[in-house]
């Protein structure tokens, strides 16, 4: 079976909220299609539970209470206009500055 892969609709660096939950985050990766486990997938209500063919997300996410690492679905996602100051830690590890509602990837040796 061969997937096709959407284009993406958001970009590292981004600044993103979540369509239903209460956090927001900056996006420092990409994945075309799911590409998480099998079990991470069926955990989520299926109701709810997103499809696999769109992009995902990696998020250096936080909500009121505390900073983490998110992957989110496309169709879970929304830009973020609040101007508000993101706080996770790891965000200076990645990005260098913020201008507007983008962050700026820093220069990167690659291994």
């Amino acid at each position: 079976m061969i997937e096709t892969a959407r284009a993406a609709k958001f970009s590292i660096g981004q600044i993103v909220r979540h369509r239903v939950y209460a956090f927001r985050g900056v996006v420092f990766d990409v994945d075309p299609v799911f590409d998480n486990t099998e079990e991470w997938w069926q955990s989520i209500p299926e109701d709810i539970r997103p499809a696999k063919d769109q992009p995902f997300y990696h998020l250096f996410a936080e909500n009121d209470e505390t900073e983490y690492v998110a992957y989110v679905s496309e169709q879970n996602l929304l830009p973020d206009d609040s101007g508000e100051p993101l706080r996770h830690p790891q965000i200076s590890e990645f990005f260098a500055a913020r201008k507007g509602d983008v962050y700026v990837a820093r220069d990167r040796a690659l291994n």
